[in-house]
Parts: structure tokens; sequence; C-alpha cells
């Protein structure tokens, strides 16, 4: 089993091109976020910690979690940013680690892990290989404009705090160039998944 690490910059594509990947090849799709939030629900790993760092202004009615709030909180608050970080990132890392084990068992033949912070959060050590995802500036904001209607400072503010051009690609074995039409970002993985013996999704 290949497990390989998806990172790039706000507007990159990654989402688009994890779709692509778990509709057409033996692969099992994992991000990061959304295993975030699973653990952020009532009763898991993550619920009591925050609750207990933001206090009771962060909960609604029903008991969960406010992630609009506590994102308004963090933004303003780089200390608040870093011990929501301290609590959610390193049990992200193990429920990955514990659902490669998983996949390992069961015989898939690829794992593939979305993550902004995939480098900050060293996942090459439980990563065969990460792939960079890039677009240029300009593509990513056009997208973030018209796709999640943010405004010029929030992007602004999200790409300040991320790692430059020149740190993805340094620490990444493989980019992906989704600055333009997808067909062309299909034909870049096909061919890097080629060299690992899969077949093209179209000879498949």
């Amino acid at each position: 089993m290949r497990i390989i690490g998806i990172t790039g910059g706000v507007g990159a594509g990654k989402t688009e091109v994890m779709t692509y990947i778990g509709q057409n090849y033996d692969a099992t799709v994992i991000k990061a976020d959304e295993v975030g939030y699973l653990l952020m629900e009532p009763g898991r790993e993550c619920y009591a910690p925050i609750v207990r760092l933001f206090g009771q202004q962060i909960t609604d009615e029903a008991g969960n979690l406010n992630r609009k709030r506590i994102a308004e909180l963090i933004f303003r608050d780089e200390e608040k940013l870093r011990k929501m970080n301290e609590i959610v990132h390193p049990a992200v890392k193990e429920y990955v680690r514990r659902a490669i084990a998983k996949e390992e068992k069961a015989g898939t033949s690829y794992v593939f892990i979305e993550a902004a912070l995939l480098i900050e959060d060293h996942y090459e050590e439980i990563c065969d290989e990460l792939w960079y995802i890039y677009a240029d500036e300009q593509v990513r904001r056009e997208r973030l404009r018209r796709d999640r209607q943010y405004s010029d400072a929030r992007i602004d503010g999200i790409m300040e705090n991320q790692l430059s051009e020149e740190e993805f690609s340094e620490h990444c074995a493989f980019e992906v160039d989704n600055s333009g039409d997808f067909e062309e970002t299909k034909k870049q993985i096909d061919r890097r998944m080629s060299k690992f013996g899969s077949k093209l999704p179209e000879l498949s």
C-alpha cells in the first residue's frame, strides 16, 4: 500500500484532485479538515478540551460546537489558535494512523491524505511521498472570491499564514499544476499513478 499526502495553498483545488483520485483509483481519501470536524463532535476526543479552552459561548443550544464562532475567535487571537491546533492536530494525526492501519488490513492500494498543514504537522513521517497541488495566486484568488465568496482581506489573511510556493515545492516529491483546465490536471495525476503500476482510468 502506498500512502500519499496532498497539500497546497488555499484555492489550489485540492478537493477536486482528491475527488478525482477517489473516483478513479483503488484509493481511500482522508481529508484532515473533515476528520477534525468529526473529532469535535460531542463525546469525541477534541470536544471537551475545546469547550474548556473557549467556554460555553462556543456551543449552541444542542451542545454542538459553533465552528463559525470559533473561527471568529481564533482569527483575532493567535494564542487561542495555537492552543486549538495543539488539541486538534495530534488527534487528527492519530485518527489517520488508525485509518491507514485499517486500510492496510483491507488490502487497499492507496491512501491519500489531504491537509493544509501536511508539512507543518510532519506527515512525511507516515506518508511515502507528498504532492504539492499548485495554482497561480491570481487563479486561487479568483476561485476563492467566486466559489466561497471570500473577501480580499480574508484571502490576504489566509495566504499570509500559509507556506510559500518555494517551501511547498521543497518538501514535496511531486507537483501538480492545477492552474488551468482540469483535464490537464488529470493527465498529470494519471502519469504519476502509472509510475506506481496503476492503469489509467480510461483503460481500467
